[in-house]
């Protein structure tokens, strides 16, 4: 029997390889593709509102597969999913948010006066990722590095040991980031202010969120208009932001979960 095609889409910074684990959990039930990273195909350039970054997804649905797919997307990419399923729902069965709240109403506002004033580089992730370390002079350096932080040191070693491998490039003076600083902290700052408006209404494929019941990001965007979007689809686990990370047999299990019962719906 053939298993139903899913496609990921990664968070900013991590590509999409840091995930292998949480593929391989999924893989019983699903052939799961990727793009390896996002956001640095020049043909697609981050700019406010992550237009481009929507038409890179949309255009790999359309060369990777003759059919429809079920994508699952983590923090930035279950944003993109989200839009890409909005704007071309034939390429789409269902989407499965990460921890990927919908930024809408007062918040909304918020944001797009902070990026209009600079304040946004003040408040959002992006002031840490534009003086992020990105140097080391070899592999071993680099994962003594992140596994010295308390927020990668809850990972598994071999989830930790993928980011590294995966995410880390050959430099004059050692290892460099692949996914650059400069590109996180675009994508960072070009967070859509008009997502809330894809939300409202029939959303018209079946769309659901997991989220870590730790989640900063959940409590910063607030999860009122991600309730109305996924209605009943709505679950948390155990965890913050990274949570696919830090737990993906777990994530895997709950995306599987809410996979099942939003094509239940469907069917």
């Amino acid at each position: 029997m053939t298993k139903p095609l899913l496609h990921f889409a990664h968070a900013n910074s991590y590509p999409a390889d840091t995930y292998r684990a949480f593929f391989r959990a999924l893989e019983p039930h699903y052939a799961v593709s990727a793009l390896s990273m996002h956001a640095h195909n020049p043909d697609y350039p981050v700019r406010d509102g992550w237009d481009a970054l929507r038409r890179e997804l949309q255009d790999e649905l359309l060369q990777r597969y003759d059919q429809p797919v079920i994508l699952v997307g983590h923090s930035l990419g279950g944003m993109l999913c989200m839009m890409v399923a909005k704007q071309r729902p034939d390429l789409v069965r269902a989407v499965v948010m990460l921890d990927s709240p919908v930024v809408a109403g007062w918040r909304a506002l918020a944001l797009r006066v902070s990026k209009l004033t600079g304040l946004d580089m003040k408040f959002s992730p992006a002031r840490f990722s534009q003086r992020r370390r990105k140097v080391w002079p070899d592999l071993e350096a680099a994962y003594a590095h992140y596994a010295s932080k308390a927020m990668f040191a809850i990972w598994p070693e071999e989830v930790l040991r993928d980011y590294i491998q995966y995410g880390m490039q050959p430099h004059e003076d050692g290892v460099t980031l692949r996914f650059t600083r400069e590109i996180e902290t675009a994508v960072y700052r070009g967070l859509p202010h008009d997502l809330g408006a894809l939300a409202r209404g029939t959303f018209p494929v079946p769309i659901g969120f997991v989220g870590g019941v730790d989640s900063i990001e959940c409590q910063q965007a607030g999860l009122d208009a991600t309730r109305r979007l996924v209605g009943s689809h709505f679950a948390q686990i155990p965890g913050g932001h990274l949570f696919p990370m830090a737990s993906p047999e777990a994530a895997a299990s709950a995306t599987h979960s809410m996979i099942t019962s939003l094509l239940g719906e469907t069917a």
